[in-house]
């Protein structure tokens, strides 16, 4: 285990902090609350965040080449302009399924988001797992790649963007999967388990890729971030003052700056408070020779 410096650079302790996007463009970090609904800006030459209320829960977003942004929600997709704070539907890809929210989601290097759903109760160990994975065109047009998750998280993809990962956070499952993906088409096949993680203290929350092609685990209940390289093989694990950090992006003028965001107050095990005061806040460390990759925008 590696002890480095992190610092905590915004202390907000939000109830779910997760889906941080780097944005080379502004310099600045995108990042959701996601059962407050909030979507936000956090630049890190002010310190300040810019805060919009979705109304309801956030599962994650894809900035937009042209402008705003696109935000998964609890009714679907939908286009968001952050001057005038409008939202607009694209589709309501679970309309029949009211108890489901989206939550996790990344964009491939073709400029498509994938995203996929879960149970607003959380999952449930005697059910059937309800969470589906869904992807938006550029055409807007919504597909279905798979189902059957309980807990849908860790959506990357490799440099190339021709690997994809998403993983299952679910006590009774916390693996990830790798894919042959097809960056024509948009195919996910040759699925096979890329990390089961039960090997390490962390279930599978957020995922990101570094430029080494690594795969970066936040392992959610870990108190800790994991490097695992393209193989399979941990070759990193970093201690965090956080029981329970849930995504990381690289950020900052080289991409060598990994922001973390967490679960705060009322998610974190009981008695542990004192322990970590700023649980719910954004963190950022350095890793000596490492680097990530810029994150895509979606093309549409």
């Amino acid at each position: 285990m590696i002890t480095a410096d992190v610092a905590c650079v915004l202390d907000f302790s939000a109830k779910t902090g997760e889906g941080a996007i780097w944005s080379v463009a502004e310099q600045a970090l995108y990042w959701v609350d996601i059962p407050a609904g909030l979507f936000c800006r956090f630049d890190p030459s002010t310190g300040e965040n810019k805060v919009w209320d979705m109304g309801c829960p956030i599962g994650c977003f894809a900035l937009k080449r042209s402008g705003g942004a696109i935000v998964a929600l609890t009714g679907g997709f939908f286009d968001f302009d952050f001057e005038k704070q409008a939202l607009s539907l694209i589709v309501d890809t679970e309309a029949d399924v009211p108890s489901n929210r989206f939550n996790d989601g990344t964009v491939d290097l073709r400029g498509r988001l994938l995203a996929g759903t879960m149970p607003i109760s959380g999952p449930d160990p005697d059910g059937l797992p309800r969470g589906t994975l869904y992807c938006l065109d550029k055409e807007r047009a919504v597909t279905t790649i798979n189902d059957g998750y309980f807990v849908i998280n860790g959506l990357a993809f490799s440099p190339d963007g021709r690997t994809a990962y998403v993983s299952d956070s679910a006590a009774w499952v916390q693996t990830i999967w790798a894919y042959d993906y097809d960056l024509d088409d948009g195919a996910w096949t040759n699925k096979r388990t890329f990390f089961d993680c039960s090997a390490v203290p962390g279930r599978p929350d957020g995922g990101a890729i570094d430029a080494d092609g690594c795969y970066w685990m936040a392992g959610v209940s870990g108190w800790q971030l994991v490097r695992i390289t393209p193989d399979g093989k941990v070759d990193m694990e970093i201690r965090m003052p956080v029981e329970k950090p849930t995504r990381i992006a690289f950020g900052g003028e080289n991409l060598d700056t990994l922001y973390v965001t967490s679960i705060g107050p009322g998610g974190i095990s009981p008695g542990t408070e004192a322990q970590q005061p700023q649980a719910g806040g954004l963190f950022a460390l350095r890793v000596p020779g490492v680097q990530g990759v810029e994150f895509p925008m979606f093309d549409g």
